[in-house]
């Protein structure tokens, strides 16, 4: 009969062989070998305990340190430790057309991940109060004198330097960032108050400053900023997510995968002001964007590393703002009136007994329009559907495909999978006077828009003597409140193309109550890289320090069980082995087998086998 062989070399070397007649004593095993089988089960369990758990373990930990962050983040309104020396500042300055405002910003000394960005927040006095500080009138007004650009923007520094540590002062960065205000300047005139402040700002102040670190930013970097800043607190650029949140497919530029990035779902932001709209909102897919609409950029400190690399779709449509968009209005009912009336010898509008109806003012509402010597009277007829049908043509909209407000080139927006929120007007006109700003509704917001149109003047103003409004709310709103909401709604659904029944935008005036700036996309983009120097010194701790921070103590004590398992198994399998060796020598050593090897090979008692 054969025989069947084990052998290992490991944990403890040891070898056995079986004959076929043995074998189906394995179906039968002792108390020892059962114990034995059921040991090595336990520690196989073991092992896969531990290796389940020691996953879970670390994305539980990761996701909840990631959630504490954000958590703190949105929530902290306590006054800003100056006493800790691991915290940094860095400033920035919002020079506007009607004044400037700075906003000093603070963050904790980087862990060291190069996956993950600076936890920038705001700072705050002893009262918890943000500290900012804003100055009027804007810096343009001193295009005549240049020469005082930096003595106008001393208060602003002064107040900054008395928040933060005098020590700090050298490696606090400051950004002077001017927008709207200065764009329409010449460029020389521009660059004659960039040029005081570049020159004299460093004489007076300790603050990291550098020729770069002032300029006239673009209407597309303000609105990639604002992007920036509201993905941020609203925490979608930590990628490290759950099941309950939504995940986008994102190609990224650049980068040699063939696969696409699976990461947290960014938001889009709208915004219309009182002149001009933007959208922006991160193109996930590879499409042909012009140059001028599209901005890529990496958030991360790494250049080579491309999970923080996004692809944001920019647009500004000036002239497209609630205010904007009443005065073109008012312009063309003035052109339109004045041809009419002499073409047909009419005096429509010119008196009060024969004004020109108006369907985007509340019903009965008296107003006047145009300049002094060419007044023209409207009466308010409250048609919400008659308005919106008016205004389309305000839109400029192209029979082109994939256009948008002026026949701008719009990517694809996956309606399906996305979220936006809308911010300024688009918060005013469902919120101060509607009452239903939050999660936009298109059917609810049409019907509250249309019995407010219909409503009587005279009901309206003494509802709002009531108080039964918001409390920002001004008779100014009362009056266009109707014209607005056809506005954002013809802008959100006929220019930018959202589906009436899209339910993922959210308007507001705060996020998470907090009023984001994009002077906080600013500071976040301009500082990407800082993060470096403290990777680099975490480096520096050598691969002990890696061993420490990589693994938690729950996972060192599985690590220590499952050792502790192996030594005790092989030490069992080494004393099997030696008492097998045992028994063996003392089989041939026994005094039977003597005897018997002196009484010669022909005992008839022992079967031979040749």
């Amino acid at each position: 009969m054969g025989r069947i062989s084990f052998s290992c070399l490991f944990p403890a070397s040891w070898h056995f062989s079986l004959s076929c007649q043995v074998v189906p004593r394995l179906m039968f095993p002792s108390l020892r070998q059962l114990l034995l089988i059921i040991l090595v089960l336990c520690l196989i369990g073991l092992l896969y305990l531990m290796l389940v758990s020691g996953n879970r373990h670390t994305v539980w930990t990761s996701e909840e340190n990631h959630f504490h962050r954000h958590l703190a983040r949105v929530t902290d309104v306590g006054a800003t430790d100056t006493s800790n020396p691991n915290l940094n500042y860095g400033l920035v300055v919002d020079c506007g057309s009607s004044g400037s405002r700075i906003f000093v910003y603070c963050w904790p000394r980087h862990n060291g991940n190069p996956h993950e960005l600076l936890d920038i927040q705001q700072m705050r006095d002893q009262h918890g109060k943000p500290v900012v500080m804003k100055i009027k009138p804007g810096i343009s007004e001193l295009a005549k004198t240049p020469e005082k650009a930096s003595n106008y923007m001393f208060p602003l520094l002064s107040f900054a330097a008395e928040h933060i540590p005098k020590n700090k002062h050298q490696e606090t960065p400051l950004y002077i960032l001017c927008t709207a205000g200065m764009r329409i300047l010449p460029e020389s005139q521009q660059e004659a108050i960039l040029e005081d402040l570049r020159t004299d700002i460093p004489v007076h102040f300790n603050f990291l400053f550098s020729d770069s670190h002032v300029e006239v930013i673009s209407g597309k970097q303000e609105g990639v900023y604002a992007w920036i800043g509201i993905n941020f607190v609203l925490g979608t650029f930590d990628h490290v997510h759950s099941d309950k949140e939504a995940v986008v497919e994102v190609q990224v530029p650049g980068s040699d995968q063939q696969e696409a990035l699976v990461r947290k779902r960014t938001a889009g932001v709208l915004d219309m002001g009182g002149v001009s709209t933007q959208i922006a909102y991160e193109v996930p897919k590879t499409e042909e964007v012009a140059k001028n609409m599209l901005a890529e950029f990496n958030l991360g400190c790494d250049a080579h590393r491309t999970e923080h690399v996004y692809r944001v779709y920019v647009s500004t449509f000036l002239g497209f703002g609630g205010n904007a968009a009443r005065q073109r209005y008012e312009d063309n009912i003035v052109r339109d009136t004045a041809t009419r009336n002499k073409l047909l010898g009419q005096h429509i509008g010119e008196t009060p007994e024969s004004p020109i109806l108006d369907p985007c003012l509340p019903t009965d509402l008296q107003d006047e329009i145009g300049p002094d010597l060419q007044k023209l009277h409207l009466r308010g007829t409250g048609d919400f559907d008659q308005c919106r049908l008016i205004l389309q043509p305000f839109l400029n909209r192209t029979n082109e495909t994939q256009t948008s407000l002026n026949g701008v080139y719009q990517p694809n927006i996956d309606y399906v999978n996305s979220q936006f929120y809308g911010f300024s007007e688009f918060y005013y006109c469902t919120e101060d006077v509607l009452r239903m700003g939050g999660d936009y509704n298109s059917s609810k917001y049409t019907q509250a828009a249309k019995g407010y149109c219909a409503t009587q003047w005279k009901t309206l103003r003494e509802r709002f003597e009531s108080g039964l409004y918001a409390s920002h709310a001004d008779l100014h709103r009362l009056k266009y409140q109707c014209f607005k909401s056809a506005w954002m709604y013809e802008v959100l659904h006929s220019g930018f193309s959202f589906p009436s029944n899209y339910k993922n935008l959210k308007t507001a005036q705060l996020v998470y109550d907090k009023e984001v700036q994009w002077t906080l996309g600013a500071i976040l983009y301009r500082t990407r890289f800082l993060p470096l120097r403290d990777i680099q010194q975490e480096s520096l701790k050598g691969a002990h320090s890696h061993w420490r921070h990589s693994f938690s103590f729950v996972n060192n004590h599985y690590l220590f069980l499952a050792c502790f398992f192996i030594v005790l198994l092989s030490i069992m399998l080494y004393l099997m082995r030696l008492r097998r060796i045992h028994r063996h020598a003392a089989k041939r050593c026994s005094p039977s087998s003597v005897a018997w090897l002196e009484e010669g090979l022909s005992s008839a008692t022992l079967p031979i086998n040749l």
